[in-house]
């Protein structure tokens, strides 16, 4: 049988009530994709019969997988641990992907695939679908990556702080994900970004096609990235955080890698800015002992010179050591909240 060109993993946690959508948009690839739904311990609806029903009635593309509850990051772990598509694409189950823009992306990694130029990794947009107000915010790459052509770091321009590479805008080879060594820590929130720094240093061609393929679903109130969930969870942010400190050595990348060196301590500086947030939210004296933790830990992990890169990118903007500086942090932070509404 033929490698299949994609695996589609899709985590589902009680998500009987939206986990439809997504599966049927990731149906629309046909016999070209693997579509692993990992039921997470569900116990509370529907969502192990609908794994099995939708395995059963598509068995050449789905396949049902059911574990003990291990959280989102088990659930990534588990589909790039039993995938067979060349590409991998994290979808969560109540987010689906544009099914035109799907259909445009898989015929050009099939046409790149024949011509021996397949890339490490693909980009595409993504779209905040925001359910409160029915508007919708999309983030696209245009002024940061060549359009269409493979590129490399070198070729890579300036990003934005609303332009952070997340799960959603990326779609890996699998042997990159599996050559980095990459284990998500079970029962944590946030894992996504682990899943998208980590493996970048072991990119070493891309490409980018300004076409909006992910839709990311956004606005429930018990979502992981809705605000008071972020504060109670504050804690799995700070393990994330650390997680990342120590997971790549930036100062090991060669001089080459200039651009990614810069571009994941500009990701480093967004973490330590979102547990900084959430930690000043939480207003508790414990929350500021652990702010200061983390910052000592940033010190004590990296060289200075990625200490001072974080330092004067936006994780700074929220460490202000002046009267008034929480306050500040908060008001940038509702002001871009407003304008972009990520949570």
């Amino acid at each position: 049988m033929d490698q299949k060109l994609i695996t589609f993993a899709v985590p589902c946690y009680n998500s009987a009530a939206y986990m439809r959508h997504c599966v049927d948009t990731l149906l629309t690839a046909g016999e070209d994709a693997e579509i692993i739904l990992v039921d997470d311990g569900s116990t509370k609806d529907e969502t192990p019969a609908i794994c099995d029903e939708y395995a059963a009635k598509y068995p050449t593309i789905v396949r049902a997988i059911h574990q003990e509850n291990g959280g989102h990051g088990e659930g990534v772990n588990q589909g790039i641990r039993n995938a067979t598509g060349i590409y991998y694409k994290v979808v969560d189950s109540d987010d689906w992907l544009d099914t035109e823009a799907l259909e445009k992306v898989l015929n050009r990694l099939r046409l790149l695939l024949h011509r021996g130029t397949a890339p490490d990794l693909m980009f595409c947009n993504y779209v905040y679908e925001h359910v409160e107000d029915g508007t919708s915010h999309t983030v696209r790459y245009t002024n940061v990556f060549p359009q269409n052509r493979l590129f490399s770091w070198m070729h890579v321009g300036h990003f934005r702080p609303d332009q952070n590479i997340l799960m959603h805008s990326v779609i890996y080879r699998t042997e990159v994900l599996r050559r980095c060594g990459m284990v998500l820590p079970k029962h944590t929130f946030y894992v996504d970004n682990i899943f998208v720094y980590q493996p970048l240093p072991y990119v070493k061609s891309m490409y980018y096609m300004d076409l909006d393929l992910y839709r990311y679903f956004i606005g429930r109130a018990d979502q992981s990235v809705n605000e008071s969930v972020m504060v109670k969870r504050v804690d799995q942010q700070l393990r994330v955080t650390r997680y990342m400190i120590d997971c790549q050595d930036l100062d090991a990348l060669p001089p080459e890698q200039h651009r990614l060196r810069s571009y994941m301590s500009q990701y480093l500086s967004t973490m330590m800015a979102i547990s900084d947030i959430f930690l000043i939210l939480d207003g508790s004296p414990e929350a500021k002992v652990k702010k200061a933790d983390l910052w000592a830990y940033l010190r004590a992990h990296v060289s200075p010179r990625v200490y001072r890169r974080v330092k004067l990118s936006l994780g700074g903007a929220t460490n202000l050591k002046i009267p008034g500086g929480d306050k500040v942090t908060i008001f940038g932070y509702r002001l871009a909240r407003k304008i972009v509404k990520f949570n």
